[in-house]
């Protein structure tokens, strides 16, 4: 994990574009698969953040093998060898992600293809929650609050990237074609509307297609941190990977980077010169 303090507002974090797949994984899985499961190259997108005084949070661990933008009780406990004595969610919305086999611990790819050929012994579980899940989140957690005590009020964006169009197995709408990019708040109650609507304006000023909390409105993370009755504001950002990337190499489109780059770039001036209080 790479953890840089900050000194404004704003924190941003990747959970998702982490690249370092454990030892202990022992997925059936080929490597090409399990990495179309990445944010790949988010954390270049992102890279000039830190140098504007951002924090900035970014996994190493891969997504697949445990996914930082997840509750611990979001746990399949079909998936376990061994019983698995702590709360599991029993929210339909965190269910349907489950069945879709999305939980903390990942049963299937985004196309629906077993992760496993075995179950998971729970000691092995928790190691993954104590050595990734929990510094990841301390990690978030420390940055916000210390962006929240300098300045009066913190501004969290939580980064992330999507295919173009969605697989069978990620997301409640499979085939659909994503816009360029989707802001997320849970529908207003991670983040005031009225910043969340600036930074799609500011993205549809550059001539970017942009959705509003369809069909991502933020998971965990934002959950977590984004309590804006306490000027603590935390938005998804998804982008759109067809304007940076070749999705079927992984490779970077360095023209489409750079060109994403410069607006992102403005987008994180324009949240800088925010007080959204």
């Amino acid at each position: 994990m790479t953890s840089v303090a900050g000194h404004t507002p704003l924190v941003l974090d990747s959970p998702h574009s982490g690249t370092v797949y454990p030892e202990d994984f022992r997925t059936v899985r080929d490597l090409a698969t399990l990495r179309r499961a990445e944010d790949t190259h988010v954390e270049k997108l992102y890279a000039f953040a830190p140098a504007m005084g951002a924090a900035w949070i970014e996994a190493h661990f891969p997504r697949s093998y445990l996914d930082a933008n997840r509750d611990t009780t979001e746990i399949d406990t079909t998936m376990l060898d061994g019983s698995w004595t702590d709360p599991v969610s029993t929210d339909p919305r965190v269910l349907s992600k489950v069945r879709l086999g999305k939980g903390l611990i990942w049963k299937l790819t985004d196309e629906g293809l077993p992760i496993y050929d075995r179950q998971l012994p729970v000691d092995e579980v928790r190691q993954r929650i104590d050595t990734c899940w929990r510094p990841y989140h301390a990690a978030v957690a420390q940055a916000v609050a210390e962006a929240h005590a300098r300045h009066g009020y913190s501004i969290h964006i939580n980064c992330h990237s999507m295919p173009a169009i969605a697989a069978s197995h990620a997301t409640d709408f499979p085939g659909l074609a994503h816009a360029d990019f989707v802001i997320g708040d849970r529908d207003g109650s991670t983040a005031d509307p009225a910043l969340s609507q600036k930074i799609c304006e500011h993205l549809r000023a550059f001539g970017y297609s942009v959705d509003y909390n369809h069909p991502y409105k933020g998971v965990e993370l934002v959950r977590r941190h984004g309590k804006p009755a306490e000027h603590r504001h935390s938005i998804q950002v998804e982008i759109n990977r067809k304007l940076y990337m070749d999705e079927a190499t992984l490779a970077l489109d360095e023209v489409g980077a750079a060109r994403l780059q410069g607006h992102l770039r403005s987008m994180v001036e324009m949240l800088l010169a925010t007080d959204p209080r």
